[in-house]
């Protein structure tokens, strides 16, 4: 006779916090690879903006929700964070105030790529604030469904973001 034990439901795996913005990295990736290979401006310019948006969402979450979550949020690395958010947000700014006819559009996007690499890898290089968040006693499992539920709204704001599936 098989027992029947009652206990919390089952959480597939991938869903937490580390999981969740790691697969932001990827998708961004994606983005802007795509970006890179196309050889249509109007593509080039949607993906821009795809790109422009995803990172608001993954830059806010971060602030929002993961950095504060952390045991020192003002400790090296998270200032180090918070500072590349500020510098990927003010070239989101300008990418978005230019629009594809100024003549810079299409370099700030590529400069925006690097700024992103350095971003990701700061978090999840070896003592990355990944690192450090996984070694702490956090519950990355709540603390990612308080990321998804903030990317909810804040797609919502956004509206449907093409190719920047970031839920």
């Amino acid at each position: 006779m098989a027992l029947l034990t009652h206990s919390a439901p089952e959480r597939s795996a991938g869903e937490d916090a580390i999981a969740l913005l790691t697969a932001d990295h990827r998708r961004v990736e994606q983005l802007f690879e795509e970006f890179r290979s196309t050889n249509s401006t109007w593509r080039e310019e949607d993906l821009a903006y795809d790109i422009c948006a995803a990172l608001r969402v993954h830059t806010d979450v971060d602030e929002a929700i993961f950095y504060p979550a952390l045991a020192h949020p003002s400790s090296v690395l998270a200032k180090a964070a918070q500072r590349e958010h500020a510098a990927i947000n003010a070239l989101i700014d300008e990418i978005e105030r230019a629009g594809p006819t100024e003549n810079t559009f299409f370099a700030k996007v590529h400069v925006l790529a690097e700024l992103f690499r350095q971003h990701v890898d700061a978090e999840e290089g070896t003592r990355g604030i990944f690192t450090e968040a996984a070694e702490s006693h956090l519950d990355l499992q709540s603390l990612g469904d308080e990321i998804k539920a903030r990317k909810r709204e804040l797609l919502h704001t956004f509206g449907p973001l093409e190719n920047a599936a970031l839920t």
